[in-house]
């Protein structure tokens, strides 16, 4: 029996007969030469069946497959300059595994909402394939990135008796006959690694009961919430935005077959490994926008995706947006030393119009400071007495931030809506599948 590979692996085999296991995602041609377009989960390329060779009982078992049916094919791999792919395979033998009837998402067009219902199945589609192996080497790029920070990975709860960004979005249960949420960050866990460990991050899901409906915004998605001690905000920056330039860079050398799947400009994304990125103060940026035409900007104001794009737009790369006002960020955020009025943190604003993919900030060592935002937010004390002992014994400067994992994979793909950043969508009407 031949060599079973992948078809990613066929560039090591060319002019090599080999055997692989994939699904027919299409098929073309007419007669006496058929076209399948194979995939197996790596990459899809193209397998020739012609007649002459194979024979007519095998060419008929060819012509009758149908979308999604899986096969063991067997043949000759060879290069192919005129697909993305580069190889295809001359197939010499094919072996039916489960036969797929009726395949509901056919090479016509459909609608988002017929494809969002079939999300399991839209899955096996060319694109979507792409974009999660850039989520895919998002993720393995974090860990390596971390690792070699001497970062700890940390695993935050889940089920929490805490808000850490109001009270106001977030999905309750019933824990035992007491309330509890589901975390919308890990960063107070994480703040309590840092103290013990020195460098932490955290990486998993985060839920938001946002009625939101816009292209950036999911009710669960995934959070890296790095937490450094001794770091003040601007070593913060620096290590936020080499690790988004290092993501890039990954992405780059490693996804440059799903880049090419997603046409997207990799000239582009090179100019966004280059680092320093430009920083602009959020009075500035009010100043700014209040000049090019935004006039209902007014200072206190959140910014929204009009706002964030145009900002983004006159700097072409990431660009932090520095000391936002107290009244609309986190209690936990350290007030600026020199004004009441705003806090030591920043957002990264992706270009393209992605908006914010990092929200961070120094922390707040005052105790006092501290217990005083939680009564002004109207929180319970109480339930905070464990983050508050972060305070009375041995408080140190710390700073950390949060990168929106699928907001990420959104802007490096290029793609137009998150909802396709993440394998199974929970938006506000959108629990299945």
């Amino acid at each position: 029996m031949s060599k079973v590979i992948s078809i990613i692996d066929s560039k090591n085999h060319v002019g090599e007969t080999v055997r692989i296991g994939a699904w027919v995602a299409n098929k073309s041609g007419k007669g006496k030469i058929l076209f399948l377009q194979l995939r197996d989960g790596t990459a899809f390329f193209q397998g020739v069946v012609f007649k002459p060779e194979i024979g007519e009982e095998m060419f008929q078992v060819a012509k009758g497959l149908t979308q999604e049916t899986s096969v063991w094919v067997e043949g000759e791999i060879k290069e192919d300059s005129r697909s993305k792919f580069g190889y295809e395979m001359s197939i010499s033998s094919i072996e039916v595994v489960g036969e797929s009837v009726d395949y509901p998402i056919t090479p016509k067009e459909h609608g988002t909402d017929f494809l969002m219902d079939h999300r399991h199945l839209w899955l096996r589609s060319r694109k979507q394939h792409a974009v999660m192996q850039v989520r895919n080497e998002i993720i393995r790029a974090t860990y390596e990135f971390f690792n070699k920070e001497g970062f700890i990975k940390m695993d935050s709860p889940i089920l929490t008796g805490t808000a850490a960004e109001g009270t106001t979005d977030l999905f309750e249960t019933d824990y035992f006959g007491r309330p509890a949420f589901l975390s919308q960050t890990g960063q107070l866990y994480a703040e309590a690694g840092a103290m013990a460990f020195g460098k932490v991050f955290t990486f998993g899901p985060t839920f938001r009961a946002e009625k939101s409906k816009t292209r950036r915004h999911l009710t669960e998605f995934w959070m890296i919430e790095p937490e450094m001690a001794f770091t003040t905000h601007e070593e913060s920056l620096e290590v936020q935005e080499n690790y988004v330039a290092f993501l890039v860079k990954n992405v780059l050398e490693n996804c440059d077959y799903a880049l090419d799947v997603l046409e997207r400009d990799k000239e582009l994304l090179k100019k966004y490994t280059e680092t320093p990125f430009p920083r602009i103060s959020y009075d500035d940026a009010v100043e700014l926008l209040q000049k090019n035409g935004f006039e209902d900007v007014q200072w206190g104001d959140d910014f929204g995706s009009p706002h964030e794009t145009f900002i983004a737009n006159s700097y072409e790369k990431p660009v932090f947006i520095v000391n936002y006002p107290k009244a609309i960020k986190a209690f936990y955020m350290k007030p600026h030393p020199t004004r009441k009025d705003v806090v030591i943190c920043a957002d990264l604003i992706a270009p393209e119009g992605y908006g914010e993919i990092i929200g961070g900030s120094e922390r707040a060592t005052e105790l006092e400071y501290l217990e005083e935002q939680i009564e002004k937010q109207g929180l319970d004390k109480a339930d905070y007495e464990w983050y508050l002992d972060l305070r009375r014994y041995g408080s140190v400067p710390h700073s950390g931030f949060g990168l929106g994992l699928e907001r990420m994979v959104t802007w490096i793909s290029g793609n137009e809506h998150i909802r396709e950043a993440i394998p199974f969508p929970r938006l506000l009407h959108r629990i299945f599948p």
